[in-house]
């Protein structure tokens, strides 16, 4: 399996350790509900270091961007980010990822661990126009620090003013006396929070500093485990669980992030997404709490009140904040209003549940 530059630190800490897109991941390490209440109340830090890095560089940079992002990223200032994705030929969805402008030539995409080869092979087949591209992956280390006392355990760190970078934005400057690190306002919990990217040398600097200067903010480490739990309260979709090659960006909600505008005529998918557009869709990916008391796991059938099938579970849990058992699943159409009454099928038996409108933490 590869590593991460934090796995040494991760096995001294106790992590339980699992296989993840090829690393070796921690899944957990306190226990999964405990580092969830950790990042809504407090700090957690995760290592998502196995997160991909693409440069695309040049006169190119932006036509290249247009062909292959569903997103339209002429709209993107210098210090801007994009939630986007990369459409396939058929409409669905290859992989969602980040946008990054970092200059004016300049951007930085931040893929899936899982389809960086993938995505990799998909942005050359697609660099028809001459763009620079350069895969970063292995070359960048990234933390994700989350939750409400973050910035301020970070703040201690760095002479870069955090209050001063809105949501989706972001600066390069000097942390825990390190160089040329992006502090980006971003993240995958709802929580609040950065993601800092940095040149593996300083990942064990950083590191230490950074749980130094958060004792006194409650800072504690977390594993996928959590990261999971907090994306689902959120409703952020997961790769391969919730938007995949097989749905489209109409389909999962996320109509968005899909700009059909000028400019973009040479956008991969984009006829079959324009067609889904004018002539409505069959299924659409929604958010359901139960009622009865169970959890909802992925590849759970979803049946209407008769019985009927309609649908599949893509993403389940027992919420931490909640208490419940909550997910997102694709159902016919005709069933995705806000509280309609639908049933997950757990060996059988339907659990009684509905349709809410998202995220289940507000």
């Amino acid at each position: 399996m590869k590593t991460t530059p934090f796995t040494d630190i991760h096995i001294a800490l106790g992590a339980k350790m699992h296989e993840f897109a090829g690393f070796n991941m921690p899944i957990e390490y306190s226990g999964i509900k405990e580092e969830h209440m950790n990042v809504v109340e407090n700090v957690g830090v995760f290592d998502v270091s196995h997160m991909g890095e693409f440069w695309v560089k040049g006169p190119k940079a932006l036509e290249f961007l247009q062909k292959v992002s569903s997103n339209d990223a002429s709209k993107l200032a210098i210090g801007q980010i994009q939630y986007t994705c990369f459409p396939t030929d058929k409409g669905g969805i290859m992989d969602d990822f980040l946008l990054y402008r970092y200059e004016e030539d300049k951007y930085m995409m931040v893929p899936n661990a899982a389809n960086v080869d993938k995505d990799w092979a998909w942005c050359q087949k697609h660099n028809t126009m001459g763009a620079e591209l350069e895969n970063g992956s292995d070359k960048i280390a990234q933390l994700a620090v989350q939750g409400p006392k973050a910035s301020a355990a970070m703040q201690k760190l760095t002479d870069v003013n955090l209050s001063e970078i809105p949501y989706y934005t972001f600066k390069v400057g000097t942390f825990a006396g390190c160089p040329n690190v992006i502090l980006s306002n971003t993240g995958y919990t709802g929580c609040g929070g950065f993601e800092l990217y940095f040149y593996p040398e300083y990942a064990q600097t950083i590191w230490n500093k950074l749980f130094e200067a958060g004792k006194e903010f409650g800072i504690a480490p977390a594993g996928l485990g959590a990261r999971d739990t907090l994306r689902l309260e959120m409703c952020f979709c997961l790769y391969g669980n919730d938007i995949d090659e097989q749905h489209s960006t109409l389909e999962s909600g996320l109509g968005w992030i899909t700009k059909l505008v000028s400019g973009k005529e040479a956008m991969v998918g984009r006829e079959i997404l324009e067609d889904q557009k004018a002539n409505g869709l069959s299924r659409k990916l929604v958010a359901f709490e139960l009622i009865d008391k169970g959890v909802p796991r992925q590849h759970y059938e979803i049946a209407n009140e008769a019985g009927e099938i309609i649908g599949e579970v893509t993403s389940g849990t027992m919420s931490p904040v909640l208490k419940k058992g909550i997910g997102m699943g694709y159902v016919k159409k005709e069933f995705s209003a806000v509280g309609t009454n639908i049933k997950i099928m757990v060996r059988g038996r339907g659990l009684a549940a509905e349709v809410v409108k998202g995220p289940f933490r507000k």
